[in-house]
């Protein structure tokens, strides 16, 4: 090994790249946080010694998982060979917290542990898809970001810091998936029960067994719902549902989506919060006692017998009015009392003129729960198209129940870009009114595809028929075929546009586009 030093926090790599942090070592590999000189930001940095025989599988691996698109993975924003005696890898940094610290005060709310893991398992099932395992996924691995969203880090790391000489085969791969699926089993479990199977692991406690078989959790912690429990079981003991057992990460995400959308009880706790909430701790934490215990012989309490009589309420009540009406505290009453006269005057006031002009905003409060939005009717919008149409007969079909059948763009030759002719196509989802939209996930055929999605405003009525109507809330490049699109908080809209501008290969020189499938979720 070399005997220069080790790196200390104030260490400036590539004339850039200034180390504050140390965040963990392992495997030889320390990760630290790191202030980008050039972008004024936080970034990830993970180091490798240089004369490391896996130094190549170090560099490799990161390149390799630049291959994942998902926005849920840190993405790698720089690679440094050989820099200043280490190997160094550049991710972008979250301002998150882990979820084993959350998990260490309390168990998650069922429909909040439903949806971290979903969309744990839909990321893995895209790495999966590409050839990459994470291999080390624990609660530690998952942030949570004030928003709720789900960011993961470590993806591949375990097998880039494999000992050099050894060479994974099919057979694996496999075995690594595998346990990737097992992994995601016991996430969901200790997310629900704030233990661990199989044993200690980021501070959380073993979970509990019986005649050598994992407890349901169910049987550990009441309040599970029993939707929640069976996917959990059908993860980690396959052998109890022969016919029915989870295997891959696809269908652990598939799973739990459907319980979502398709069943309102499972998510039925009294939270008390909305589900994007920043807050995923339950509402009834345990409260264990602390301080000394009581003495052998504690003090005899008068007896009640000698008590006065308590006031009534309407005693209370009083007193507290009498109080109010002393000195200056009348005319604080007396503003308190004038300022709610006068705001729910002016609230009555606005509900009236709301309800003659017709609030399109009325179908969507703001603590309305997030669902799958109805959409009435699908366009095809070519706005800089000869005819101003492309497919229109086929954009209808993105709403039915078949998963080969969509709206396909015409076949462009030459470039990705349609051939360099326009700057895009797509389809505009009518929503019927203006509507809260927070997500818009979407099944493609053929990749790579870039995209964005664009919104209309809130005060538009009519189909939009120029790009001048619309405004762009979220890109993607690169995307692959399932993909899932988060959209700003206070995109309100009643057309949401989905705009391809770069379509994937069909032939040589041959190429065009297809949205099979097209759901919109919000408020």
């Amino acid at each position: 090994m070399s005997d220069r030093r080790p790196h200390v926090s104030g260490d400036v790599l590539a004339s850039r790249y200034e180390l504050a942090d140390l965040v963990s070592e392992s495997l030889g590999a320390s990760n630290w946080r790191a202030v980008d000189r050039v972008l004024h930001r936080n970034v990830r940095v993970e180091l490798l010694p240089a004369d490391d025989p896996r130094g190549p599988n170090f560099l490799e691996a990161a390149r390799r998982s630049t291959s994942v698109t998902d926005h849920r993975f840190l993405r790698v924003l720089d690679l440094l060979q050989d820099e200043d005696g280490v190997h160094v890898v550049v991710r972008e940094w979250a301002k998150a917290t882990p979820l084993s610290r959350l998990l260490a005060q309390s168990p998650l709310p069922n429909r909040r542990a439903a949806a971290i893991v979903a969309e744990v398992a839909e990321s893995l099932a895209h790495a999966h898809d590409r050839g990459l395992v994470h291999r080390r996924l624990t609660p530690h691995q998952i942030l949570l970001k004030e928003s709720g969203a789900v960011r993961i880090v470590g993806l591949g790391v375990a097998t880039a810091l494999a000992p050099a000489d050894h060479q994974d085969s099919d057979d694996d791969l496999a075995a690594y998936r595998a346990a990737d699926v097992q992994a995601l089993g016991k996430v969901l479990y200790a997310c629900l029960v704030s233990r661990w199977p199989g044993g200690h692991v980021d501070g959380l406690r073993a979970a509990p067994t019986e005649h050598g078989h994992l407890l349901r959790p169910r049987k550990v912690r009441a309040g599970v719902l029993r939707d929640v429990d069976d996917i959990c079981d059908r993860i980690l003991e396959p052998a109890r549902h022969p016919h029915d057992a989870l295997t891959t990460a696809g269908d652990i995400a598939r799973e739990l989506y459907e319980a979502r959308e398709g069943d309102e009880d499972l998510f039925d706790e009294p939270l008390g919060y909305d589900v994007t909430s920043p807050d995923l701790l339950r509402l009834d934490p345990v409260v264990e006692p602390s301080g000394p215990p009581p003495g052998l012989e504690p003090p005899r309490r008068r007896p009640k017998a000698f008590d006065p009589k308590p006031p009534t309420r309407r005693e209370r009540f009083a007193a507290r009015m009498q109080m109010m009406t002393h000195g200056d505290r009348a005319l604080v009453l007396l503003g308190l009392v004038t300022a709610i006269i006068l705001s729910g005057f002016l609230a009555f006031l606005v509900g009236r003129e709301a309800g003659r002009e017709g609030d399109p905003y009325a179908q969507s409060a703001p603590d309305a729960p997030v669902r799958v939005l109805p959409v009435s009717r699908v366009v095809d919008f070519d706005p800089q198209g000869e005819d101003k149409t492309e497919n229109p007969d086929q954009a209808e079909l993105i709403l039915d129940e078949d998963p080969d059948n969509g709206w396909r763009t015409s076949t462009y030759y030459g470039r990705a870009d349609l051939g360099g002719l326009k700057d895009g196509v797509g389809l505009i989802l009518d929503l019927g009114t203006v509507r809260q939209a927070e997500q818009v996930r979407l099944r493609l055929a053929g990749s790579p595809t870039d995209l964005s999605i664009l919104t209309a405003p809130s005060s538009i009525s009519e189909l939009p028929t120029s790009l001048d109507d619309l405004r762009e809330v979220a890109t993607l490049n690169g995307a692959a075929e399932d993909l899932s699109v988060a959209l700003p908080r206070d995109v309100r809209t009643r057309y949401v546009v989905v705009w391809l501008r770069g379509l994937p290969q069909i032939a040589e020189g041959e190429y065009r586009g297809e949205i099979r499938a097209a759901i919109v979720r919000g408020r």
